[in-house]
């Protein structure tokens, strides 16, 4: 490639990306020649700064055409802008956690790497967002899967810490491969790994042998994001990770990644699987394998929410919440309705307020106590009746309670699913009953709050950061409960129903 084809292309569509890479670039050097007695927090502001110029600069491309660059294997189209705006305002609440989070065994020593490695991760899941090419998704998701590992075990002198992080490596590996093997079916069908081609030439097959092949790669790539979901059947790296990792990188896995997750799924499968005619052709084999992603989301919500009835330990239990949830997304894209990436976006907005508050209650609690046990939370009301209030309001919207947020997005969901013909009302079924079943053990964590008598009677402090995250998110948890048409608005104005999605 000549200098002259390097400056045509229109490199300002990867502001965003460029900013992130050079601020990790900034923060790994500042990091190694920086003495020790340095400050890390300075760093984590440095990253905060950059995360919300990331967001200016995403915002200033909102109202541009769908545009992509590098043969189309970088594309910016509604759907990117719209994700990629979810990642970012995420990853800014998350890095105010880590700013404040100060564990009693210490982490001065490793505070740096924290924030470099959590911008590739954030720039991982940004590829992703906007990857056209199976290449660059690829990319994308082991830079994040990468970042997360490290981040994971970040804690090297924690034996909890170091398993998950094992744990993690594992799965993610195991999973990398039965994904890789799925795409190397496309690409020897295709010949290419470029989306909308691969989308081109799929829909003139009417080979069975190939729909076979087709039908095998579908399989090995769905389950194998289902880890990056955290939901079934590559759950069980869930749990052990949320409660060995420090309490930000929790946060992060259970946001950012969560939405790096679906955001790589949608790519996939809507592009290339929803172009794959099977039978007698009319019918594209995504909406062929319904019932098996409903199965998947079925089960998902169903252990999610039955096992954690029996968690004592507070990570662990958000840990399986975090896996109902990605159940409850499942659902929508099952249903694969006309609202589904509306829905899908807007329960994925509520979601990043809803649980960022929570964690950053979480994290306070967790580190004045020295332990996670579910019990610390008694007689929060008493300590410091604001933060009970505002976590009830959390747990409120996690358990889709009117009024909240988390109501309107899963009321979003479930319109979906019966709007859509044939209507799916066993999968509506399960949603309600295991969303009445996830009342037992939310409400549990009201009852400490409000009704269980506190150890002791010293207030909590409030740190700056923590302190801006839980009203930010208690605040946009109940507006978006209150007023949703804000969000849908904002959507219909600036990313026209994602038309522009299939190329």
């Amino acid at each position: 490639m000549d200098l002259e084809t390097l400056l045509s292309y229109e490199w300002s569509l990867m502001g965003p990306e460029f900013i992130i890479v050079i601020a990790s670039v900034i923060l790994t050097l500042l990091d190694l020649f920086l003495p020790k007695k340095f400050n890390r927090r300075m760093l984590g502001w440095f990253a905060f700064v950059a995360v919300l110029a990331a967001i200016v600069s995403l915002l200033g491309l909102l109202d541009n055409q769908v545009g992509s660059i590098l043969h189309d294997t970088f594309r910016l189209d509604s759907f990117a802008k719209a994700f990629k705006l979810l990642l970012l305002v995420g990853s800014a609440l998350v890095l105010l956690l880590a700013i404040d989070y100060e564990p009693k065994e210490g982490l001065t020593e490793y505070r740096g790497e924290f924030f470099y490695l959590f911008l590739t991760g954030l720039l991982g899941a940004m590829i992703m967002s906007s990857s056209g090419d199976l290449i660059t998704l690829f990319v994308g998701l082991e830079l994040l899967s990468i970042s997360s590992y490290i981040l994971a075990g970040l804690r090297k002198k924690n034996l909890k810490s170091n398993e998950s992080a094992m744990k993690y490596v594992i799965n993610g590996s195991i999973s990398t491969a039965i994904t890789l093997f799925g795409m190397s079916y496309l690409y020897g069908i295709t010949g290419s790994t470029n989306l909308n081609e691969m989308s081109g030439m799929l829909r003139t097959l009417t080979d069975p042998q190939y729909t076979y092949l087709l039908g095998l790669a579908f399989f090995m790539i769905f389950v194998g994001l289902a880890f990056k979901l955290a939901s079934v059947p590559f759950h069980m790296w869930a749990p052990d990770v949320y409660e060995g990792a420090p309490t930000p990188v929790t946060a992060f896995l259970s946001v950012v990644s969560k939405i790096a997750g679906f955001v790589i799924l949608i790519r996939i499968m809507v592009s290339i699987f929803s172009s794959i005619p099977v039978g007698d052709g009319t019918i594209p084999m995504l909406f062929d394998l319904q019932d098996f992603i409903g199965f998947l989301a079925a089960v998902t919500m169903i252990l999610g929410n039955v096992v954690a009835l029996r968690q004592r330990n507070i990570k662990r239990l958000f840990a399986y919440s975090s896996i109902a949830h990605a159940g409850y997304i499942l659902v929508a894209f099952t249903a694969m309705s006309y609202v589904m990436f509306d829905s899908i976006w807007f329960y994925m907005l509520a979601y990043v307020f809803m649980n960022l508050g929570a964690f950053a209650i979480i994290q306070l609690i967790t580190e004045k106590e020295g332990s996670e046990d579910i019990g610390h939370f008694a007689g929060l009301y008493r300590r410091s009746p604001i933060l009970a209030v505002t976590m009830a309001v959390f747990i409120l919207s996690l358990a889709g309670i009117p009024g909240t947020a988390g109501f309107i997005g899963k009321l979003n969901i479930f319109l979906g699913a019966l709007m859509v013909s044939p209507s799916h009302y066993v999968l509506a079924s399960i949603m309600i009953a295991t969303t009445v079943v996830s009342y037992f053990y939310y409400f549990g964590i009201m009852t400490q709050m409000f009704f269980r008598p506190a150890a002791e009677e010293t207030k909590l402090k409030l740190p700056a950061g923590t302190n801006a995250v839980i009203i930010i998110c208690a605040v946009a948890t109940i507006l978006l409960g209150v007023m949703p048409q804000l969000a849908f608005d904002f959507l219909q104005t600036n990313f026209n129903q994602f038309m522009d999605f299939m190329g």
